[in-house]
């Protein structure tokens, strides 16, 4: 008897997971331990694993649609065998938009812009029809220079293409498809935007500015996202749960600047290119380390002091945000450090994040520097009772043994829980913090 494949809840938070591409189609066969197909939850973008031996029967949900939880996603058993569509335990998600009448059945390849931009869309019926489509190979795609049109007039595009095209400025209507019936995917507007075709609506390519008097973009109402709609929730619980207060602090940058350019120019060959983030995530846990009382949350009935600094820091995505997690921060170089925080945001990025590589934190750093950004406040990620904004470093008079000289100043924000972290405790954080990064050979030690 075949067994039935459910979509299975892969984190904490999750209700619904975007089926991103499958690994396997129909009549493949599967033993256990192969890996199915793609799934975006929430957080992070997972493989989902056979547990069975067989072959891959029916295929319910197809590529780029959203499931809910426990919904069937596929069917394994013995060649042959006959199966019907089981009906779904929960009601269909709504459609994101009118237009988005077919899934994207290619798949989106293995990188953050490919994974991490699914959006949710109704899951199809189950239909001859279906796979019929999704079977065509890419060589019946149109010709022409336009995007392939389907029934109606429209253009035939995923909606993760067509998102992209938006965010872009590409005229769809100018992008040829490679997809099934010449369906327009993901690598074909990145492909337009490589080499751009001439636009209808002006008949050429000039380049130039957009006009001052049209729009400045296209209006749309782009569905939110599972992550968008998952950090939403959390952003609003945390501003209206977590009573915050915020303390600054301004440090002289300038001797960790010149250690960090020491270090890097000695250790280039070795690869060692350390950034200021290493220096700021590396003190925060040695800050912790002195002042233990920040690295808490609030459990309701009780406040968890933790024995170790599991220090996060915040990673932007194209639709929201995650934070990886360096376990044992306190415990490690900042060397170590900078590998391990370059690793994790590379696979936060490509969406390839273990659930254990995104949770268990215990404090928070989020920096916008590299952004221009002097100085914010950020919002705390619970359970966290803290999380350090980190501004960009400026140059400008100082006031050094009574002389006036240019320096360089970094303003650190320290967010609290003021339900676990008094003022009193945020300064002497802060103080830590502050006599660490002015004297930074503290942390090679």
């Amino acid at each position: 008897m075949a067994t039935i494949i459910d979509m299975p809840k892969l984190s904490d938070t999750m209700t619904t997971g975007d089926l991103v591409k499958w690994l396997k189609k129909e009549g493949d066969a599967v033993k256990s331990g192969d890996m199915l197909a793609e799934v975006q939850t929430d957080k992070a973008t997972m493989e989902l694993e056979s547990f069975f031996d067989g072959v891959l029967l029916k295929i319910f949900a197809p590529g780029g649609s959203q499931v809910a939880i426990g919904d069937p996603l596929c069917a394994i058993g013995q060649p042959g065998e006959k199966v019907d569509a089981p009906a779904p335990k929960s009601a269909p998600p709504a459609p994101v938009s009118k237009k988005a009448d077919d899934t994207d059945t290619t798949g989106h390849g293995a990188s953050t812009t490919s994974k991490n931009e699914v959006e949710p869309q109704q899951v199809a019926e189950p239909s001859q029809k279906s796979s019929e489509a999704a079977a065509k190979p890419a060589a019946a795609a149109n010709d022409g220079a336009a995007g392939p049109q389907s029934n109606g007039g429209r253009i035939k595009i995923s909606p993760l293409a067509r998102k992209l095209a938006a965010e872009k400025g590409i005229d769809a209507t100018t992008v040829k498809g490679s997809g099934p019936g010449g369906r327009i995917v993901r690598a074909d507007v990145l492909a337009a935007e490589k080499n751009p075709r001439p636009s209808k609506s002006t008949g050429s390519f000039s380049g130039a500015l957009p006009s001052r008097t049209g729009p400045i973009q296209e209006e749309r109402v782009v569905p939110v996202s599972t992550m968008r709609g998952v950090i939403a929730k959390r952003l609003i619980e945390s501003k209206t749960q977590i009573p915050h207060f915020y303390l600054d602090i301004e440090i002289d940058a300038d001797p960790m600047l010149a250690l960090r350019t020491q270090l890097n120019t000695g250790l280039e060959k070795e690869g060692v290119k350390l950034s200021v983030n290493d220096f700021v995530l590396k003190a925060t846990a040695e800050a912790l380390r002195r002042v233990p009382a920040a690295n808490a949350s609030w459990e309701g009935t009780a406040i968890h002091y933790f024995a170790s600094a599991h220090v996060s820091f915040a990673v932007a995505l194209e639709d929201g945000l995650i934070t990886p997690v360096i376990k044992d921060t306190h415990a490690k170089s900042v060397f170590t450090i900078s590998t391990e925080a370059k690793a994790l945001g590379k696979r936060a990025r490509d969406k390839k994040l273990a659930p254990a590589e995104f949770t268990g934190g215990t404090f928070c750093v989020s920096n916008l520097g590299m952004m221009g950004i002097t100085k914010f406040n950020a919002i705390i990620n619970p359970p966290n009772a803290g999380i350090l904004a980190v501004g960009t470093t400026v140059v400008k008079p100082v006031v050094k043994n009574g002389q006036i000289v240019i320096g360089s100043t970094l303003t650190l924000t320290l967010s609290c829980d003021h339900r676990v972290i008094d003022g009193a405790v945020g300064a002497q954080f802060l103080a830590a913090l502050k006599q660490l990064l002015e004297s930074p050979a503290l942390l090679l030690v």
